[in-house]
């Protein structure tokens, strides 16, 4: 009995240490909403066209590395110069060639991790492989 209430109570205490820990911009959002460092499928037009995106290492202010696939000019052409995967405070997830300004914007989609909002066209869904 002793050692269930211990591992109640060192469970309850992790808890509140990570209820605690500031993990930047945008890393508790996404740690909540399950999206952590992978690999995704980036899918345009409902499956016409896919390739892999791979989102790397955290780094500060809410960003992460972010590789992309050698067939991804094909889904969005441009895309290849996105060099980072950046974690919003409103839950949305933006890819940039500078840390900053987006090439492609996502917000959680509805069935699949992410849908793109911007560009508006062609419509992207990100999911989680």
């Amino acid at each position: 009995m002793k050692a269930l209430a211990a591992a109640i109570g060192a469970v309850a205490l992790l808890g509140g240490f990570h209820s605690f820990h500031d993990e930047g911009d945008g890393a508790a959002v996404a740690a909540d909403q399950g999206h952590a460092p992978g690999t995704y499928r980036l899918i345009a037009n409902g499956g016409d066209v896919a390739c892999t995106v791979t989102r790397g290492a955290a780094m500060a202010g809410g960003l992460s590395e972010l590789i992309v696939g050698a067939g991804c000019p094909a889904v969005l052409p441009g895309i290849e110069r996105a060099r980072f995967w950046r974690d919003r405070k409103d839950g949305t997830v933006g890819f940039s060639e500078n840390g900053a300004d987006p090439l492609v914007s996502f917000e959680a989609g509805d069935g699949v991790d992410y849908e793109s909002y911007a560009p508006a066209l062609p419509l992207l869904t990100l999911v989680a492989e």
